[in-house]
């Protein structure tokens, strides 16, 4: 089975137009990263514009103290927060990147099914084992790579469960120690 002239022109801008979608979303994704960044450096510089002028105004060490440790809970529900976001952004993109990387390996694979029956169609007569070995062999890759697939998956939403449960815990454990210091 030769390909037409046509179908590696329309192959190659089926190409060409997945590769600037890629490169879109990467920009968009980047676009997110330096938004986000931007927001947590202006809230970090207004509070330690906020920090400095309560530091001028403190008169004695119990002021000082008070003041630290109402610092620290706001400081590491932010540190959490930025962490999730940043989550967040890096799970999309490689959400949007996987997606498309399944997309093109299901069409190589009917891709591949299609081209092993044509030849199993015009395949001379006693070749039936032949292709019925190559059959098997596509058929076992395909649930390999469905199985793998899965494993990724099961492993993805169980690093997402691990990481909220981190940041949950992490803020909490930064309340409980700001109110023993209160």
């Amino acid at each position: 089975m030769a390909l037409t002239p046509e179908q590696i022109l329309a192959a190659h801008k089926a190409n060409i137009e997945q590769l600037f979608g890629l490169t879109n979303k990467a920009f968009a994704s980047v676009e997110k990263l330096i938004d986000l960044n931007i927001k947590v450096s202006r809230e970090a510089l207004q509070d330690a514009a906020k920090h400095s002028q309560a530091v001028l105004s403190i008169k004695d060490a119990q002021e000082l103290a008070a003041l630290q440790s109402s610092i620290l809970q706001p400081l590491a529900e932010k540190a959490a927060d930025y962490s999730r976001q940043l989550y967040e952004i890096a799970t999309e993109s490689a959400g949007e990147l996987s997606k498309v990387v399944e997309e093109r390996t299901t069409e190589a694979q009917k891709a591949v099914t299609n081209l092993v029956e044509s030849a199993a169609k015009n395949a001379p007569a006693g070749t039936e084992a032949s292709v019925a070995v190559v059959r098997s062999a596509i058929s076992a890759a395909n649930n390999a790579f469905e199985s793998v697939q899965k494993t990724v998956k099961q492993a993805s939403d169980v690093a997402q469960a691990n990481f909220n449960a981190v940041t949950e815990s992490a803020a909490n454990a930064t309340k409980t120690t700001t109110r023993r210091r209160t």
